[in-house]
């Protein structure tokens, strides 16, 4: 187990902007930064964070915590391991690990990472020592792959043996469990035992954006038709080929500052590319382009330039990609290579001046594109066939979220086809509502839903809560358990504000507040579960002498960093340079006594209505001699609830000096 100390010395070397900045493209507003959130997909920011105190937080789905909390859910993995990937990633040293209970689920994938990291090394070491790797070191000479870049990319060697990487990696005490959940060793069909996945091939080992290795594509180097010329990792707990996009580890800071993202099809283009200097190239490695893969990229950059072979099978998976990179928002670019070339062939043969050349002459927009595909062949001097073709282009450009980006497209067509923009806009109105009853009739109950995470209705202060909150755990979303359709994902509901209000007044403020808002309510008085825990925390430290507060907080383990994000977090802030340029001055805290007077208010009439419900759910089975007895309980909570809403609440709540 790692100890606390250290677990501190990693989180405070661990800069979060820096961290989430590999996955989300951030935007600063206010004190905070803002971006789509990589937990689910969105079309409009709604994921926060802060850097003030270390935490971030999703107002769409509800996830949030610390750095700790992000690597995990974003990389998969444990505590252990996250701490362990931030250490290494900011240079702190922390002792080989002790042995401990794991979760079931979380020990396999920690252990199936192992397995891959070994096999990686494995696999390189073998590249680089053993004799029976010679024909593929001469292989990546001829190529002019040198060492360094070999070294870079990981690149390795899987002997032509059916146990190579089976008996180094018993020797070295790897799990055979893990061996194969990783999809590096097989069963045998016939008898007992195991066997190498990959034999005979040139390995390239495939990184997820925090460079952990995931999985592996083995090339042969064999002339021989009959063999595959490449083999991949399955999908494991660790890997799913279509959320993964080969070099973006090594892409994904090229691409940011690019602000355009090389889209190629295999791990040759990209280690080629990047090695005359064109960085911000990635690979579906031989896969169709998925919205998940567009959602990842997009995180990076807003433009998409795809390079595709001129066969017939690079022109249709440029077709394919096209759509669905117009879908998730990324403004399209194609760029055809001469006959015979791919981009490996290409920058090897003209290098990065060659490549910018060719892509400033030849590079399209995707319309442009499109119709230059339906002259070739021959479709465009047939009326019909020409209609058809028209309405394939609607269909496209009907699927561009930004109306503006919509217009300038019907109008670029508008003059390519002579027809007017009138007619074409008119035409697309009926595509679009098309498209959006299929949306609409996929998100029925029982439907797969593809729209993101629905919007819940605020609730008001002093109002009902949802059934579902009042008895859930602690949990990592914060989310009840109300009546959802079947077929839709969770929905977090939320958190009474007032209540959080709550809570963020005494870690803001500490002794004073905690003291004020301590002697007018009680756990009790909190009906989110959560929340209720953090109160009767922030109680205890105190009663103990131990300081509250929002730095300590933020450094304390699971579940407060979560719940920190969602207290703490805004999701609308106002620009503090615009009201310094306006010359206005806002502060949400200038009166924080106010303020909990407010909260205590609304808390204080919900904890009234939920006793008022109670007791007639008991006074409907009493006996009439308890009845009696409800019905004087009854009036006197309604007395107190009309006192409440009738007084001031410094009549209500008196007697404390304001807090400086």
């Amino acid at each position: 187990m790692i100890k606390d100390d250290k677990k501190e010395e990693v989180r405070d070397a661990a800069d979060i902007i820096d961290v989430v900045s590999d996955y989300v493209k951030l935007r600063r507003t206010g004190s905070n930064f803002t971006g789509l959130c990589p937990f689910h997909s969105e079309k409009t920011p709604s994921f926060s964070v802060s850097p003030k105190i270390g935490i971030f937080k999703c107002f769409g789905c509800g996830e949030g915590g610390d750095v700790f909390n992000f690597v995990m859910k974003i990389d998969g993995v444990g505590f252990e391991e996250a701490v362990r990937t931030l250490a290494d990633r900011y240079n702190v040293i922390i002792p080989e690990r002790e042995e401990e209970g794991y979760d079931p689920r979380q020990h396999l994938k920690d252990g199936i990472f192992h397995a891959l990291r070994f096999a990686g090394n494995y696999f390189h070491q073998e590249l680089a020592e053993s004799d029976d790797a010679k024909h593929a070191r001469t292989y990546l000479k001829e190529r002019e792959y040198p060492w360094k870049t070999v070294r870079k990319y990981g690149i390795g060697y899987a002997p032509d043996r059916f146990d190579g990487l089976l008996n180094a990696a018993e020797k070295a005490g790897i799990n055979l469990e893990y061996l194969q959940e990783a999809g590096l060793v097989k069963a045998r069909e016939r008898g007992s035992g195991f066997y190498d996945t990959f034999r005979s091939r040139l390995m390239f080992p495939i990184f997820n954006p925090s460079g952990k290795v995931i999985a592996f594509g083995g090339r042969t180097l064999s002339s021989d038709k009959t063999i595959p010329k490449y083999i991949n990792s399955p999908q494991t707990p660790v890997y799913n080929k279509s959320e993964v996009l080969y070099g973006i580890h090594t892409a994904k800071n090229e691409i940011r500052k690019a602000g355009e993202v090389i889209l190629v099809e295999g791990y040759t283009d990209v280690i080629s590319m990047h090695q005359v200097g064109i960085g911000n190239v990635v690979s579906t490695s031989g896969t169709s382009l998925t919205s998940s893969q567009m959602r990842i990229l997009k995180r990076y950059g807003d433009t998409m330039l795809i390079i595709f072979d001129a066969d017939s099978a690079g022109v249709k998976a440029a077709v394919r990609g096209i759509t669905i990179a117009l879908e998730e928002g990324m403004a399209v670019r194609v760029l055809t290579l001469p006959a015979g070339e791919d981009p490996d062939s290409y920058v090897r043969q003209f290098g990065e001046e060659g490549f910018d050349e060719l892509k400033r002459k030849e590079t399209r927009d995707f319309l442009r594109f499109l119709v230059g595909l339906v002259h070739k062949e021959g479709r465009w001097s047939d009326p019909v066939d020409r209609k058809k073709a028209i309405s394939e282009m609607l269909e496209a450009i009907a699927v561009i979220p930004d109306e503006l980006s919509r217009v300038n497209f019907i109008q670029e067509l508008s003059g390519i086809c002579k027809i007017g923009d009138r007619t074409l806009l008119k035409e697309l109105d009926v595509v679009r509502a098309r498209r959006e009853k299929k949306v609409s009739k996929a998100a029925r109950p029982g439907r797969e839903y593809q729209g993101g995470f629905r919007q819940v209705e605020q609730v008001p202060a002093g109002g009902r809560q949802g059934s579902g909150n009042s008895g859930q755990n602690m949990s990592s979303s914060g989310s009840g358990t109300g009546k959802q359709p079947e077929g839709l994902p969770e929905r977090p509901l939320r958190r009474p504000e007032y209540e959080k209000e709550l809570i963020r007044l005494m870690l803001a403020f500490g002794e004073k507040l905690v003291v004020f808002i301590g002697g007018y309510c009680n756990e009790k008085h909190f009906e989110d579960p959560d929340l209720r825990t953090f109160y009767e925390d922030i109680m205890h430290r105190y009663q103990s002498g131990d300081p509250v507060s929002v730095e300590v907080y933020s450094q304390r383990d699971h579940p407060f960093p979560q719940l920190m994000g969602e207290i703490m977090l805004e999701r609308h802030a106002v620009s503090e340079l615009g009201m310094r340029k306006r010359g206005v001055s806002l502060s949400k805290d200038s009166n924080p006594l106010k303020n909990a007077r407010g909260a205590l208010k609304s808390l204080k009439l919900r904890f009234l209505d939920r006793t008022r419900e109670e007791l007639l759910d008991q006074f409907r089975e009493a006996s009439p001699v308890e009845k009696i007895q409800l019905q004087e309980w009854l009036k006197s909570v309604t007395l107190e609830r009309n006192r409440t809403i009738r007084e001031p609440m410094e009549s209500l709540f008196p007697d404390l000096e304001e807090p400086k």
